[in-house]
């Protein structure tokens, strides 16, 4: 008996210009190592059209970090029109892509009461009601705010380095200040869907 709990959902970045397909990839596998998770690469897949090569990747790297609780961030990656184009960066031409990218970040927390709980609907049902009514258990509140930290660490990397091939002058950010941004983003846009 599984419980999914969505925490993110669909949080995107979208970006337009240029960029380095293997700079962005290698910041995705860094932030996603410096967090301990495990990489997984769910889809690969890569189709050429006359307009560009259409690129899309869902990663879905994972943590375990109690026998009954399992993190996971699901990173769906579409780069879509990419081109070859030439930049010239301190005096020296290098080669770059150009088009669009859109990433979208969903982040789950995988709970498997099974061993714990056992299979009897009603200690279930109890541990749910006390869970949702009564009493959140710290650890696991402790663990779904580390998976929403992650998931922002990752976001805000991505970010920056996007950012970064725009010309725009970023200081590095501490992963408070991360998270902050990527929450005040989070609350806008729930507040506009509404």
């Amino acid at each position: 008996m599984v419980e999914k709990n969505l925490l993110i959902n669909n949080k995107k970045i979208v970006y337009h210009g240029v960029f380095r397909t293997s700079e962005l990839l290698s910041v995705i596998h860094h932030a996603i190592e410096e967090r301990g998770y495990g990489k997984s690469e769910k889809k690969n897949e890569e189709l050429v059209t006359p307009e560009g090569r259409l690129l899309q990747l869902e990663l879905r790297p994972s943590k375990s970090v109690s026998p009954y609780l399992q993190l996971m961030i699901k990173i769906r990656i579409t780069l879509d029109t990419i081109t070859e184009t030439m930049k010239e960066v301190s005096g020296v031409k290098q080669k770059y892509q150009q088009g669009d990218v859109l990433i979208a970040f969903d982040a789950w927390s995988i709970t498997n009461h099974e061993g714990r709980w056992g299979l009897k609907p009603f200690s279930y049902f109890m541990r749910s009601v006390i869970h949702k009514y009564i009493y959140k258990f710290r650890i696991e509140e402790d663990f779904l705010r580390q998976l929403v930290g992650d998931t922002a660490y990752i976001y805000g990397q991505v970010k920056n380095l996007l950012q970064s091939y725009e010309g725009k002058k970023i200081a590095p950010l501490k992963e408070a200040e991360i998270m902050r941004k990527v929450e005040e983003e989070m609350r806008k846009e729930s507040s506009a869907e509404m």
